[in-house]
């Protein structure tokens, strides 16, 4: 699969959220300087190199799990959820604990 300039940079970044942190897809945004949300999003949708690109640990804005490989809803959320309660972040009434944001 090839990968983008701007995918690399995405992808270089989310590989340093540690185990148990989790940021967000205008956090990541931000730090790339693209003001575009939705375009991290996209690039991590395509992530190939999952599970060394960790992308469950990014998560939407307003602290709600956000996408997971392309789909909002059903069995890769729930994998998703999954994913990050097992390294101990925790959600309380769908929202994350902001303690847990890198």
């Amino acid at each position: 699969m090839r990968v983008t300039p701007f995918q690399q940079r995405v992808y270089d970044l989310v590989a340093r959220i540690p185990r148990g942190r989790v940021a967000t897809y205008r956090d990541i945004a931000d730090r790339l300087g693209c003001g575009s949300a939705r375009a991290v999003g996209q690039a991590l949708k395509r992530n190939p190199f999952a599970p060394r690109v960790p992308c469950h640990r990014v998560v939407s804005s307003d602290l709600t799990l956000g996408g997971f490989q392309g789909k909002i809803s059903g069995a890769a959320i729930r994998r998703k959820l999954r994913l990050l309660e097992g390294e101990g972040i925790r959600f309380t009434k769908g929202r994350l604990d902001e303690s847990c944001r890198y």
